[in-house]
């Protein structure tokens, strides 16, 4: 269900997608379920059929909502007869939204064996898990997973990633995985492969959300994580099934390959936290070195940029919740960038304990979260420049030495200007006060001290 208001009266209409009645395979290169008509009803059921939760949260602040778990708990939990200890949350070293851009190497950078093993060498020499191999490793148009380009070696590159402890995630349209769920889960299983990355669903109907089920079992029964791209909003799912460690649903930053000058992210990303977040994990995909402020923004495909400053880009690293977290941009760029990037890559992406501290649908949110004894803080504003001083109360007893990347004193021209400072002997009784440029963003990692 999705809740509609198309005229723009005071009341709220819930859509539902109706039953297909015909789908073909079509559109993107012939990956997707077209439906050419559908049914005149949203289910079909039989006696003893157990029907979805609707939820409404009602919070009188709106930190509260950014900070709620219901979806979560209404879920079914996982059966307790099966093993889910294989499943590794980690990061991921993403080639798709930075366009295999490499700068600085020997070769000829693109969908090949020599890419692939920089992006291992890199994840590797990071502590990075993953390397995602997005569309194009495949024969185009053939729907067929089990088919490769020449230009790549996947039984190699899985040895290879596998000797420098990195595992490797592949991409698949929805109807190619369909297709062949069994065969294929089984076939990359076997080599090595830890998941994959499923696409181009765009459908939420009965037969859409079975789909999900099916996959989520099948990839389970061969030891296979899931990232559902292309998808709706989270339902529960990644309790029942474990395996399923992040969905899409949601206007990520893969946007600012294309959208418009006009397209206001900014907003968006100090929205989310309030709505979509509530429903679950999200691939948002943040991680870009190339930031711009407003009127410095503008959408390009190979070289991709972010709308607002860097520190708001690692902001999002512990504001939004996504245990299967993309490094979004281009290797060469992250080694120009040695702090980002190692604060980047240590940041944890499952969590022991979190609190948001304060924040405003649309206006900014600061949200802090604990991993074992040491405790992150994220904030983030709107185009609104914003001073916060935010309370360090949640820290308990012990004292906390601080990283801290703030955003610089230019950033709201060069939107990439950020300074690191370090504080030490913090407490529950302090406070650090933080400046946030337009689109801006602070990050503070606390370690406790023992000494």
């Amino acid at each position: 269900m999705y809740l509609s208001n198309t005229d723009g009266d005071s009341a709220l209409e819930g859509v539902f997608a109706a039953v297909p009645d015909k789908v073909e395979q079509g559109g993107h290169n012939m990956l997707q379920g077209v439906v050419k008509s559908r049914k005149p009803y949203i289910a079909e059921c039989g006696s003893g059929e157990v029907f979805p939760w609707r939820i409404v949260i009602v919070s009188e602040k709106d930190a509260e909502l950014a900070d709620n778990d219901m979806v979560y708990r209404l879920a079914s939990p996982a059966d307790e007869n099966i093993d889910f200890s294989w499943v590794k949350p980690g990061k991921v070293a993403w080639e798709w939204w930075n366009d295999w851009n490499l700068y600085g190497v020997d070769f000829e950078t693109g969908i090949n064996n020599e890419t692939y093993k920089y992006y291992i060498d890199f994840a590797s020499e990071n502590g990075i898990e993953y390397v995602i191999l997005d569309e194009g490793w495949a024969v185009n148009l053939e729907a067929d997973l089990l088919k490769v380009i020449p230009e790549i070696d996947l039984r190699m590159l899985s040895s290879y990633a596998e000797s420098r402890n990195v595992g490797l995630i592949l991409w698949a349209g929805y109807w190619a995985f369909d297709k062949d769920m069994e065969e294929v889960c089984r076939y990359y299983s076997e080599m090595g492969i830890k998941g994959f990355k499923v696409d181009f669903m765009d459908r939420d109907d009965q037969e859409m959300v079975r789909f999900h089920r099916r996959a989520a079992e099948t990839a389970a029964k061969y030891g296979l994580m899931l990232d559902f791209h292309g998808t709706y909003k989270p339902t529960g799912l990644h309790r029942t099934w474990p395996n399923v460690v992040n969905y899409e649903g949601i206007h990520g930053l893969e946007q600012m390959k294309w959208s418009s000058a006009d397209t206001d992210q900014v907003e968006y990303d100090v929205t989310v936290p309030f709505i979509r977040f509530v429903a679950g994990p999200a691939d948002y995909t943040q991680g870009a070195m190339r930031n711009a402020s407003r009127a410095n923004y503008l959408p390009v495909n190979t070289e991709p940029m972010s709308q607002g400053t860097r520190c708001r880009q690692l902001a999002e690293y512990v504001v939004f919740d996504s245990p299967l977290n993309m490094l979004c941009d281009s290797p060469s760029n992250y080694l120009q960038e040695p702090e980002c990037t190692e604060f980047i890559a240590g940041v944890p992406e499952v969590w022991d304990e979190t609190r948001v501290l304060d924040g405003c649908i649309s206006d900014y949110i600061v949200t802090a979260r604990r991993s074992g004894d040491v405790w992150y803080v994220g904030a983030m504003t709107d185009w609104t420049p914003r001073s916060l001083d935010i309370d360090l109360s949640f820290l308990g007893e012990g004292v906390y030495d601080a990283e801290i990347f703030c955003d610089g004193p230019n950033a709201s021209k060069a939107a990439r200007d950020y300074r690191k400072t370090v504080s030490d002997n913090l407490t529950s009784s302090s406070a650090v006060a933080v400046n946030m440029a337009p689109g801006g963003g602070c990050v503070i990692r606390l370690r406790k001290v023992y000494r």
